[in-house]
């Protein structure tokens, strides 16, 4: 294989990520639209914590870091999505803001 096959893998591979990618957020708005309807906050500080600690086990060793970098920042969009979702005047910015701020 040359770089050329090794580019289009990595393409390959994103459009199934990408849509791996809507799935989690389709399921990020309904879980919005729970909290939404029972009061509860975007924001579940343990269930992340706990979430990226098994991540990073399941990466292993040598990826472990990177996978917990990489579903950190899936957490941080699905919070912005959730914001946005719960209130739909903030920006995706605003909503990224809001989650680092609470």
């Amino acid at each position: 294989m040359d770089l050329i096959d090794y580019r289009a893998l990595i393409d390959e591979t994103d459009d199934r990520i990408l849509e791996l990618f809507r799935e989690r957020m389709a399921i990020a708005l309904k879980i919005a639209q729970h909290k939404k309807e029972h009061g509860l906050g975007v924001t579940d500080a343990g269930r992340e914590k706990a979430k990226l600690a098994d991540v990073r086990e399941k990466a292993g060793e040598e990826l472990g870091e990177y996978a917990e970098k990489l579903f950190g920042t899936l957490m941080e969009v699905s919070r912005a999505y959730q914001n946005n979702a719960m209130n739909p005047a903030v920006t995706a910015t605003e909503g990224a803001q809001a989650t680092k701020e609470g």
